[in-house]
């Protein structure tokens, strides 16, 4: 997160307050050092805006962390677009989510899910704790609750009904929650994002040091989001409506330069985790464990070394770990629908990649399909010159952007009985890729499902989208996708066996 030092230490007196996990016996064996009360601490607007510093810290290392368990990489993995890739023996947890090998004991989704905790739990500090009595305060308990709202959208989204962690624990059998039905879980986000959306602030109200934070606009397209995935197209329809008609956010006018660090933060974009290169790291200080200020998956995802050599590319690449390969399904997927603009800024096929100078070394690597992956993919200019290059990559994750926006406004207006409106917004997106404009005789949900296909593609919506339009045994099946199991991830086994409100017969099914 592009904050001070300053924040970063004393993160560590202020989640104090809050319980890490739903596992008292992995987390709080030990009293916390310079623990400090809520008579002292958590007063001033300063104070309460530490805690809110420490959600957003818990996010960056759920999406990039030093131990490889990423939120962005993990919710890309079962569709198909994106391949594992690197070597069939490195990092099983990626390679066994993305074979659809997926164990209860997976380290990289137990990894997530506990991340995920931890900010509910320091957000429930600030929500719980902290007395509205300046302006700010009552923003940041507006924030805190829409972050909230956040960790449990993706939560649900993935493992379906999970404990509902409001108030933190102040004693041992607080810790043990039964899993709440994906209904309450729902009816809490929708709870904590109509209370948040009055008192947030809008984008553009924010200083540019704090345009990392949680909009109005970004809250309200969440809980759109929430309501289209639980079939409220009208409800979800008013909510986006919302935010397109508010004219805060456009889209980019060229399409490759939505992932580049001239556009952090910019018109396209509601929210997105950022990163630094302020701590320089090395091979001898890098925080393998976790923690980094860097985004480590940009480095882990770019193209592998053994496979396409750059040395002689005109390229504005240099080569990475070879991690989130592109499939030969997507790349195609842009040929068919001769969309160049978006196609050129996602990936490039071999012969392509040679007529650059590149060098295809392997092309019978591991998971290469004759593509290479360009969104997100490792710029010299993305990273920093002061310590390791591979270890200091500054790439911001856009988790919410404009372009999403409108096309979930599309979907949630079709399934309304409005295509006339639904078409409007599609071709806005359409428009910008240089496309013709889908016309009212068309199929409007097939055009939705390939617009989301090509203009999202490797941003972690594919398989959901799947999953939530019946279309993933079709789609994915050939794949190892099975029915009845795939459509969430398992509970991870050492939160069943630490939370005794849990047992065995909890787990989703199939697992």
């Amino acid at each position: 997160m592009k904050f001070s030092k300053y924040y970063i230490f004393i993160i560590g007196l202020a989640l104090t307050f809050s319980i890490t996990s739903c596992n008292e016996d992995r987390f709080l064996d030990k009293e916390p050092i310079g623990k400090l009360s809520s008579e002292t601490y958590l007063e001033t607007d300063e104070e309460v805006k530490t805690v809110i510093v420490g959600i957003y810290n818990s996010m960056q290392n759920n999406f990039s962390s030093g131990a490889w368990a990423s939120v962005y990489f993990i919710k890309n993995l079962p569709a198909d677009d994106c391949l594992a890739g690197s070597s069939p023996g490195d990092q099983t947890g990626y390679q066994n989510i993305d074979d659809f090998a997926i164990q209860t004991t997976n380290a990289k989704i137990e990894a997530i899910w506990t991340n995920f905790y931890k900010a509910i739990s320091s957000a429930n500090t600030i929500i719980n704790l902290v007395e509205p009595n300046t302006d700010a305060k009552q923003e940041m308990i507006a924030e805190a609750k829409a972050l909230r709202a956040y960790q449990y959208l993706e939560l649900v989204t993935m493992f379906g009904g999970v404990p509902l962690m409001t108030v933190n624990p102040v004693s041992s059998a607080d810790y043990h929650l039964p899993r709440s039905s994906v209904a309450d879980v729902y009816t809490q986000i929708e709870k904590d994002l109509s209370e948040a959306i009055p008192d947030l602030p809008m984008k553009s109200e924010y200083s540019a040091a704090d345009r990392y934070r949680m909009s109005k606009g970004a809250a309200q397209a969440y809980y759109g989001k929430a309501l289209l995935y639980q079939k409220k197209y009208a409800d979800a329809a008013t909510q986006l409506a919302a935010v397109i008609s508010r004219g805060e956010y456009d889209l980019e006018p060229n399409f490759a330069d939505v992932w580049t660090k001239e556009t952090e933060f910019g018109q396209e974009s509601l929210f997105e985790i950022s990163y630094t290169a302020q701590e320089g790291y090395d091979w001898g200080n890098f925080p393998w464990g976790g923690g980094n200020e860097n985004n480590i998956e940009v480095q882990l995802q770019g193209p592998r070394g053994n496979l396409f050599n750059l040395s002689g590319s005109s390229l504005d690449i240099v080569n990475g770990w070879g991690f989130n390969m592109p499939s030969a399904k997507i790349g195609q997927a842009f040929i068919d629908a001769g969309d160049t603009e978006r196609g050129n800024a996602t990936v490039i096929s071999a012969a392509d990649f040679e007529a650059t100078g590149g060098v295809i070394e392997d092309e019978n690597a591991h998971d290469y399909e004759g593509f290479m992956r360009l969104k997100y993919v490792t710029r010299a200019s993305e990273t920093s010159t002061n310590g390791v290059a591979e270890l200091n990559y500054t790439t911001n994750w856009r988790l919410l952007r404009y372009a999403d926006v409108l096309l979930m406004a599309a979907e949630a207006y079709h399934f309304s009985d409005q295509d006339g409106l639904a078409l409007v917004e599609i071709n806005k997106v359409r428009d910008r890729a240089s496309l013709a404009d889908i016309e009212a005789s068309g199929d409007v949900f097939q055009a939705i499902v390939t617009e989301r296909q090509l203009e999202l593609a490797f941003e972690g919506s594919r398989y959901w989208d799947l999953v939530r339009w019946n279309l993933a045994v079709q789609e994915l099946g050939s794949l190892g996708y099975s029915a009845n199991k795939h459509e969430l991830f398992p509970i991870p086994q050492n939160e069943i066996i630490a939370n005794n409100s849990i047992s065995e017969t909890d787990q989703n099914p199939g697992y």
